[in-house]
């Protein structure tokens, strides 16, 4: 049998349709609207820990499959740096509480944190394309941001992840 996880339920003021969770460690943060009722909110925490059961089931994501999806990626969106956009290595690591990924252009490894693992691809895609980026241009400067705005959903990503940094904030205090 199979252990409900602790759920922890967010609502927010600015949320106005959209529903979303993640694991953080053992339980999971479901993300919704202020106005959601007692039973709107029972529902969605269902339904989202439905989806998130789902996702485990078709498999983790591996560090071999994070390393193979930034090649892809490299060569979609970097395919004039062949050399410098394709990292030694790529993996997932627990320790980045403050970062969604990091990289360390002179040995050429990029670290992308694990709470990333359950967030939508298109997601993980911009945060590891953030970091190969940083393999052509270390630094935050105008030529690094035009080569991470060749991926189309880059602003869409950032976003989502401006929002759920807020929501992490709002819950602290």
């Amino acid at each position: 049998m199979t252990r409900k996880p602790v759920v922890e339920v967010r609502r927010s003021q600015r949320r106005r349709r959209t529903v979303s969770a993640y694991r953080d460690g053992e339980r999971v943060v479901v993300l919704i609207p202020a106005r959601f009722s007692v039973a709107e909110e029972s529902e969605w925490v269902d339904r989202m820990l439905d989806r998130l059961n789902a996702r485990d089931r078709r498999g983790r994501r591996t560090d071999a499959s994070l390393a193979a999806r930034a090649r892809r990626l490299a060569g979609r969106y970097l395919p004039d740096h062949p050399t410098a956009a394709h990292p030694a290595s790529v993996r997932w690591v627990t320790n980045q509480a403050g970062r969604w990924g990091s990289c360390t252009p002179v040995d050429r490894t990029i670290r992308i944190s694990d709470r990333v693992q359950d967030m939508p691809d298109w997601v993980i895609d911009y945060v590891v394309i953030h970091e190969l980026a940083h393999l052509v241009v270390p630094s935050h400067s105008t030529d690094f941001w035009a080569l991470v705005a060749r991926y189309p959903k880059a602003e869409r990503a950032r976003g989502y992840l401006e929002g759920i940094a807020a929501a992490l904030v709002l819950n602290v205090r």
